[in-house]
């Protein structure tokens, strides 16, 4: 297989990633997604180049996306509610909220250099393909592989995301792109969390790689974040076929995590029957009574904590003792649907969200997220108080 010539070109620079791999030319460029020297790259790149294809890092719904930046007002809460998917979308919030704080800096929105490249070259005619993996399969992918540890630590570190705003400058995305900066950062978090730079990372340079070797055409200008060029470039000259239907599969739960689910209520409930086989129905009852109140009362808690509506804060204290005893429904996910009911997010809830995710005061102010918050708090006051309930019930048996 030969090894990929650079070709000489006025545009060409520390961005530009020539292949020449058979006979096709593939011209990678590499790029920070909340750059606007990246989307005028990007622009004159193409325009001068005329290549018979244009690839670029995304998938239908985030090419969607941006297309339409006000699709959040098409976004059925309810339904992602009822599919189990808020975790998603708060995860996304979080991300894209940080994202937009550094575009914001630097006066361009993210995306714009991968909105700029479709743009281009719908202009001039040259077809594009969409070549990212499906971002809910990547999620789901990396948070099925990571233990409860590595969980919390990135919660932690998604937590830690708010505050001030980032000073970069064009000089600072500049210096990221030129040097090994970026590498770096990846060879520290795979140090801290191999499973999550597996899936965001490795599976999707991998990904990315197989759609831009299959894609028409013999000279192809392919888009993508400046974290992927190296493993994309190295994937093409490989040349190693890739099963892409095993790498779209989302994984199950892991069976640890299934019998995790049962445990507490199984345990809870074979308590209440050994109590009142040997202490009589009298001491059961008591024991049950404790249950309600000790899950019941810090999903409240949560609730209010929230700010939910009273009806929400009164279905969480009716729904914990039940829902923690089945691990196919959190209380969090009924709450949240009574939020969402009794207190419907508005247009503007919608427009805003992605910048009021960013002030940690504005998740109490934006309906759509202070929905989110009714669904986090009341679901971590519901585990404590599991824990402490089954804890006090398996007690009293000795």
């Amino acid at each position: 297989m030969e090894q990929p010539e650079p070709a000489a070109s006025p545009t060409a620079g520390d961005d530009l990633h020539p292949l020449q791999i058979g006979e096709r030319e593939i011209l990678l460029i590499g790029t920070a997604h909340v750059s606007a020297e990246s989307a005028g790259l990007v622009e004159r790149v193409i325009r001068e180049r005329k290549p018979d294809r244009v690839c670029v890092e995304l998938d239908a719904q985030r090419h969607e996306a941006l297309l339409n930046p006000d699709a959040w007002r098409r976004l059925n809460l309810r339904q992602l509610i009822r599919r189990r998917q808020l975790p998603a979308l708060l995860a996304s919030l979080i991300l894209g909220s940080y994202q937009k704080r550094i575009g914001d800096r630097l006066g361009v929105a993210p995306g714009t250099e991968l909105l700029a490249a479709v743009r281009v070259a719908e202009a001039c005619g040259i077809p594009v393909s969409l070549c990212d993996r499906e971002i809910r399969t990547t999620m789901l992918r990396a948070w099925r592989s990571m233990s409860l540890w590595q969980r919390s630590n990135l919660l932690a570190m998604l937590l830690s995301s708010f505050g001030g705003d980032p000073e970069l400058s064009e000089d600072d995305l500049r210096e990221l792109r030129r040097t090994d900066v970026l590498s770096g950062l990846l060879r520290e978090l795979a140090q801290a969390m191999p499973a999550l730079k597996r899936a965001l990372i490795d599976e999707r340079d991998v990904f990315l790689a197989e759609r831009i070797r299959a894609a028409e055409g013999r000279r192809i200008v392919a888009v993508v974040g400046a974290g992927h060029v190296e493993g994309v470039r190295h994937a093409l000259l490989a040349g190693r076929p890739v099963d892409l239907g095993e790498l779209s599969r989302v994984p199950p739960p892991s069976v640890v995590w299934r019998w995790a689910g049962w445990a507490i209520p199984v345990t809870v409930l074979a308590s209440l029957a050994a109590l009142a086989w040997t202490q009589g129905a009298a001491a059961a009852r008591d024991s049950a009574q404790l249950w309600i109140l000790a899950t019941g009362i810090p999903c409240a808690l949560g609730a209010v904590l929230a700010l939910a509506h009273p009806l929400t804060i009164l279905a969480s204290f009716v729904a914990a003792p039940v829902t923690t005893l089945s691990p196919v429904l959190g209380a969090g996910y009924v709450t949240a649907f009574v939020e969402a009911y009794v207190r419907p997010p508005l247009v503007q809830d919608f427009e805003n969200v992605r910048r009021d995710a960013g002030s940690i005061l504005q998740w109490w102010r934006n309906r759509l997220l202070r929905i989110l918050l009714a669904f986090v708090f009341p679901t971590v006051g519901a585990i404590v108080g599991a824990y402490i309930g089954g804890y006090e019930i398996v007690r009293s048996l000795f």
